[in-house]
């Protein structure tokens, strides 16, 4: 039986899995319908809908995993999903901080302003970045998988296929964890710069309309803040995944902490719905669809409750 606790929590993770495919999906169907209107392809429309399939994957896998460790521990483990889960959690897991990373960079190189030649040069071809990300996620892989099958392998060497409990040094479980996650320390290092050194533009290009005396809420300030306001609330959101995660994985060592774990798992799931309608707000373009698309919504229900109430009075 699950205590009332465990049950709320159950409810805020299916309430955010809802929340998440919503947000992800409006934003990957938004890009994709603009990419074949205007019959081009474009890096920041290719990025938002990279990422919002990533994320929507992610959400599933995440919820799917959590639900079968917290219900069905035995058959998790002796049905072999937990390399198949696990293999699949690295690439979609990786590739959405990828996604996530490369978009950060590319409004950083957008907004931003220096004058310093390696700036200028990635700001000449931000394709390059992306390259570079790109190998990144590549070597990430290569080294996630093989530390994958050591932690898989721990789980099974002693306690057999019908138990999930650590058979590993807790020092050596999370040092493989570690270096399961070395790609994601490193995109979030590079999402971590590049919001340090947008706040740096920022604050000289604030200070240089208070020397100029032109006024401070100019459009290019307006750009750096809403540019400023994503990049942070990104990191707070990446920081609370990684903060879930770090529960969850945790509860390897601790198997019958079930609450701990679905606790874990919603604050791990704030991310990727949280970041969805942050994107939604700050981007124009998606904002005005939203809008457009919740006025319709309105304008349905109105005109349904409008045909229910003549097909009472007619009845009458």
């Amino acid at each position: 039986m699950l205590s009332v606790t465990e049950d709320i929590l159950i409810f805020i993770v299916v309430c955010e899995t809802v929340l998440g495919s919503l947000g992800n999906g409006f934003i990957g169907l938004v890009n994709c319908i603009e990419c074949v209107k205007n019959k081009k392809f474009s890096v920041i429309g290719f990025i938002l809908a990279g990422l919002a399939v990533s994320r929507s994957f992610l959400i599933w896998i995440l919820v799917i995993d959590g639900f079968l460790k917290t219900f069905f521990p035995d058959f998790y483990v002796s049905s072999g999903l937990i390399e198949c889960i696990s293999y699949l959690w690295i690439i979609i897991n990786q590739s959405s901080l990828w996604f996530a990373t490369s978009l950060n960079i590319f409004y950083f190189l957008k907004i931003a302003n220096f004058s310093h030649h390696i700036f200028v040069w990635l700001k000449s071809g931000p394709k390059r970045v992306l390259l570079f990300l790109t190998g990144s996620l590549l070597i990430s892989w290569l080294l996630s998988f093989p530390q994958t099958v050591k932690i898989i392998n721990g789980h099974k060497a002693q306690n057999g296929s019908r138990a999930w409990h650590l058979n590993m040094h807790k020092t050596d479980y999370f040092f493989s964890q570690i270096l399961v996650n070395l790609g994601v320390i490193f995109l979030f290092t590079v999402s971590l710069i590049a919001c340090f050194l947008i706040i740096i533009s920022l604050w000289r290009h604030n200070r240089r309309m208070q020397l100029n005396a032109t006024g401070f809420r100019d459009p290019s300030t307006d750009a750096y803040m809403r540019a400023t306001k994503m990049l942070m609330s990104f990191m707070v959101l990446l920081i609370l995944y990684f903060v879930g995660i770090t529960i969850e994985v945790s509860c390897f060592v601790l198997p019958e902490e079930k609450l701990l774990f679905l606790f874990g798992l919603s604050v791990t799931l704030i991310y990727p719905w949280g970041h969805s309608f942050i994107l939604i707000l700050g981007n124009s373009k998606l904002k005005q669809t939203s809008l457009r698309v919740l006025q319709q919504l309105k304008c349905y229900k109105k005109r349904k409750k409008s045909q229910c109430s003549v097909a009472m009075f007619g009845e009458k």
